[in-house]
């Protein structure tokens, strides 16, 4: 067990407990990621989403058409630009995913101990005895006393609105189930998963291609989340694929590790992904319920220890209906936080909940309590424990600049990067301070015209816990004289000032590049 002891040590007053929150201009150290869609989509909303923490837009093809995400994402833009706060996109792929063809879109009532048939015959209407299915291999994968799970998509956990069936025979392309609960499976798209069984379909599949080049590429996204992820070698496809679309070389994977045979292959899949999504709801089913826990920590504490941003989803699902999350929601929230999730993904609750942005409030209210009492001092340790020596120069620096601040009480670290590589190393030993990432344009040129990189390297900063990007004058190159690092400086302090990060007599860790050398600089403000 990892991520045991990962609260600080000292007696918490319990006085202290009810006193009243400080608001801050960074509701959290925690990174929110919210799924746009029916109940999230209008530019109001996303604004309000914006203000109360979310920092990364998923996009899910799962439904909805390309010009339905489009005109969304414009929305997202002309939000963006009225709160003046940076987003990333995300794209997330809909995968070896299987679906319910339910045609009219009408309830479907299931009893329990009754008896419905899976049919790969998609021209049949959806029935409480026959439910038509988008995979036609689902006879030669499943066998007697397989366990199948079906309900809406993005399910909440409702056994009143989802089902487990138990395959009772196949006949031909058939397969035939038994009924294990009484539900309704209401609204346009139901998905089954079937419990530890490989499914023969490609990870990436041609629509996903489709739809990553006619609307990924176009749009630049910051994050591919790969849906499915089973090995290493599903990264390295969708890597080489983005490599030929342009600015999409830049766009960062994020394997989601959704059943068994992707959780088998965890150890190469983040050595080859660029960071890592639990994704809890198919991995609920397809794991013992006592292993879930589990599987969590120890999943978190390897990419902490890679340095490669972790996002943690299913959190809060019954905030979908309801204005509060239930007790054991809230305290899963601060756990994975404490555990050490650099995000917190947001699925159903923001897709078609009720409540969006209270959801987003309360989860980043809920993050920031828990970083009060993440043991900083100990996770530090371990982590430059677990690097060993000899340290490579940028650890080196990273891992020294944090120490710095620990050790004078910084208000914050101000880290000068092209590549967000440095800050991210920073982030890599989760300072108890934001670490406020300057990301310095590079000038860039095809033969044909001038342009110039940052961007992306600053919305994907986004994802990851504690830090904060914010865009340089690209006239002020990363490595120059004193002088122009100085007046990029005091526009980095300026900003901090104006967010109430950085007050008058503060301390300031710096990190930056002068010449060849790199180095660690502390800081004492003036009035």
């Amino acid at each position: 067990m990892h991520s045991t002891n990962l609260l600080l040590e000292e007696p918490i007053r319990m006085a202290s407990i009810l006193e009243p929150s400080k608001t801050s201009f960074f509701p959290a150290m925690t990174k929110i990621v919210g799924t746009l869609g029916p109940k999230s989509r209008s530019v109001d909303t996303i604004s309000a989403c914006l203000k109360a923490g979310m920092s990364v837009a998923r996009f899910d093809f799962s439904w909805g058409d390309a010009a339905y995400h489009q005109e969304t994402l414009e929305n997202l833009k002309l939000a963006i630009k009225a709160t003046k706060k940076l987003c990333a996109v995300m794209l997330d792929t809909v995968g070896p995913e299987l679906q319910v063809v339910n045609k009219k879109e009408t309830p479907i009532s299931l009893e329990e101990n009754g008896t419905v048939v899976l049919t790969p015959h998609q021209g049949q209407e959806a029935s409480s005895s026959l439910l038509p299915i988008n995979f036609s291999g689902l006879a030669k994968a499943v066998r007697p006393g397989a366990t199948i799970f079906v309900g809406q998509y993005l399910f909440t956990g409702s056994e009143t609105t989802s089902v487990w069936l138990e395959v009772s025979e196949v006949q031909g392309d058939d397969v035939v189930c038994i009924i294990k609960n009484t539900a309704t499976l209401a609204g346009s798209l139901f998905t089954l998963h079937c419990s530890q069984i490989h499914i023969d379909l490609p990870t990436l599949s041609d629509e996903d291609k489709d739809v990553i080049r006619k609307w990924g590429a176009p749009n630049k996204i910051d994050f591919l989340s790969l849906s499915y992820t089973r090995h290493a070698e599903d990264v390295r496809q969708a890597r080489e694929f983005l490599s030929k679309l342009g600015d999409l070389s830049q766009t960062q994977i994020f394997a989601k590790i959704e059943n068994v045979e992707g959780l088998n292959h965890f150890d190469e899949i983040l050595a080859e992904a660029d960071g890592i999504i639990l994704s809890r709801g198919n991995l609920g089913i397809d794991l013992p319920p006592e292993k879930v826990f589990l599987f969590q920590k120890s999943a978190l504490h390897k990419c902490n220890m890679a340095g490669k941003p972790a996002v943690v989803t299913r959190v809060v699902d019954s905030m979908t209906d309801n204005l509060r999350p239930t007790r054991a929601e809230a305290t899963d929230v601060a756990n994975a936080v404490l555990d050490g999730s650099d995000a917190i993904l947001l699925g159903a609750e923001t897709l078609r909940g009720l409540y969006p942005v209270e959801t987003i409030s309360t989860v980043g209210r809920i993050c920031a309590e828990a970083e009060k009492v993440f043991n900083q001092d100990l996770y530090y340790k371990r982590t430059v424990k677990y690097v060993g020596e000899p340290m490579t120069h940028l650890e080196s620096i990273a891992s020294s600049a944090v120490r710095a601040a620990i050790k004078v009480k910084a208000s914050v670290i101000i880290c000068f990067t092209s590549s967000g590589r440095a800050a991210r190393l920073i982030a890599k030993y989760r300072p108890s301070m934001p670490v406020l990432s300057v990301v310095i344009p590079r000038l860039k040129t095809n033969q044909l015209k001038w342009s110039f990189t940052g961007a992306f390297e600053a919305r994907q900063s986004l994802i990851v816990r504690g830090l904060f990007p914010m865009l340089a004058d690209p006239r002020h190159p990363a490595e120059s004289t004193s002088a122009t690092n100085e007046s990029v400086l005091k526009v980095a302090l300026d900003h901090g000032k104006a967010s109430g990060v950085i007050k008058s007599h503060d301390r300031v860790v710096v990190c930056q590049k002068v010449g060849d050398s790199s180095v660690v600089k502390i800081i004492e403000l003036d009035d």
